[in-house]
């Protein structure tokens, strides 16, 4: 289930410069595995609150516009406060989170307990794993905290009812960030035979300098699923790496383990793409016991091409003439066709009364679509009227338009080429015999 939630617009400054750093609070859920035979469902969710301490924000960033948090004045062993400290993650975009509520920006942001398979928990330690995505795919972020005990003066009385661990004198868990995978660009559009970069990066706290990194990009699209690229190394880069494409023919473009290690840059880049290579795109860093995933949408789009069936269009007598509008090599299906008439007497084109037939969408091998509408123009319409096919479609930032001019054959312009018509074919009829 997704859960939409906002961002508290309250955050303390911890100091002010070019460059600074603030706290950012979000309201979150705890999710936890439903117990006994009455459970309702397999997980239970309760409102919990993280507090991301001393988060960089760039220089562009006005920090004298954000309210201090103030924590709760009686603390409540019960309520659900993850505190924690990140000032040694520069996370990059992470701006977005200052302003996803003024910018109506829905949010997901879910905790629950984390245990790796192998990990080694010390007494009074636990772990847990924080998502944070939010909804213009700006940003995501999976974090797995460790909860540490308060330093001397930040002590109380205090223990979690429910995680019995020991509280900070305001009430909070304090935790360190352990291990966190973000993306900064979680949905992009990409042309057809264009390439797209998918963003993934990593950071970690005090891991072992001979720990494996292992990297995977895979892709699922439809029910099928493929792996695009991957590699592993070592975090103190002594063993190299090597990157292992399973792109098909075409290359995505190598991850560099050079850059994986200094950096935690994960990101590849697609190659000329096609329509199959749209879909999810999971980024998946291990390092020891700690895994974390994003997932980057991609979608693969080509304007269509327009074009119609005349340029000028005659009217002869009282006979109906036939317009078509043809779009062709586009992705994906939807596209939309409008006819407009502009006569000379018109201050603004009109939409045309009859908005014709269209034909079915024809799928070419490549996987990209055609279609035409066909317009039956009426012997009335008057002559110099421009009658414009109008294409939208995703692709385009703007509708595509094309127009044919209306002329008007006149009845003796059409008798004399009736006439010459009929001459030029006795003559030759004579000439054959």
């Amino acid at each position: 289930m997704t859960v939409t939630v906002l961002i508290l617009c309250g955050f303390f400054t911890t100091y002010v410069c070019a460059s600074g750093f603030a706290d950012v609070v979000l309201s979150c859920e705890f999710i936890e595995d439903s117990v006994g035979p009455h459970a309702s469902s397999a997980f239970t969710r309760s409102p919990a609150t993280l507090i991301l301490r001393e988060v960089f924000i760039g220089s562009d960033e006005s920090l004298e516009t954000l309210a201090p948090f103030v924590p709760p004045p009686n603390p409540d062993p019960r309520a659900m406060m993850f505190e924690s400290k990140v000032s040694s993650f520069k996370i990059p975009n992470v701006d977005v989170l200052l302003h996803a509520d003024c910018n109506e920006q829905g949010m997901m942001c879910e905790i629950s307990r984390y245990a790796a398979k192998g990990l080694k928990e010390r007494s009074g330690s636990d772990h847990f794993l924080v998502s944070v995505d939010v909804e213009s795919g700006a940003f995501g972020a999976l974090l797995i905290l460790r909860a540490v005990a308060p330093a001397a003066g930040d002590q109380s009385s205090l223990t979690h009812v429910k995680l019995d661990l020991p509280l900070s004198q305001y009430g909070t868990l304090l935790t360190e960030v352990s291990f966190l995978v973000f993306s900064t660009v979680k949905s992009l559009s990409a042309p057809l035979g264009g390439a797209s970069l998918l963003n993934c990066g990593f950071k970690h706290q005090d891991l072992p300098p001979d720990e494996d990194v292992h990297v995977e990009w895979r892709q699922q699209y439809r029910g099928r699923g493929r792996n695009i690229i991957e590699m592993v190394t070592k975090l103190n880069g002594a063993e190299g790496g090597a990157a292992v494409v399973h792109h098909g023919s075409e290359d995505p473009g190598m991850m560099d383990a050079g850059q994986v290690v200094s950096d935690g840059n994960a990101s590849v880049t697609l190659n000329n793409l096609k329509v199959t290579d749209e879909g999810a795109y999971i980024c998946s860093v291990t390092i020891g016991h700690f895994y974390g995933q994003q997932v980057v949408n991609v979608r693969v789009v080509q304007a269509p091409s327009v074009s119609l069936s005349e340029k000028k269009l005659v009217l002869k007598g009282n006979t109906a003439q036939t317009l078509s509008c043809h779009c062709n090599k586009y992705y994906p299906l939807d596209a939309q066709v409008e006819w407009l008439s502009h006569s000379p007497t018109d201050e603004e084109p009109a939409v045309f009364p009859d908005q014709g037939s269209l034909s079915s969408h024809r799928k070419q091998g490549d996987g990209m679509y055609s279609l035409s509408s066909h317009l039956l123009v009426p012997p009335g319409v008057a002559p110099g009227t421009r009658i414009t096919c109008r294409v939208s479609h995703v692709a385009l930032d703007a509708p595509v338009s094309v127009s044919a001019l209306v002329e008007h054959l006149e009845e003796d312009d059409y008798w004399w080429v009736l006439s010459f018509l009929g001459i030029t074919v006795v003559f030759f009829y004579q000439l054959i015999k």
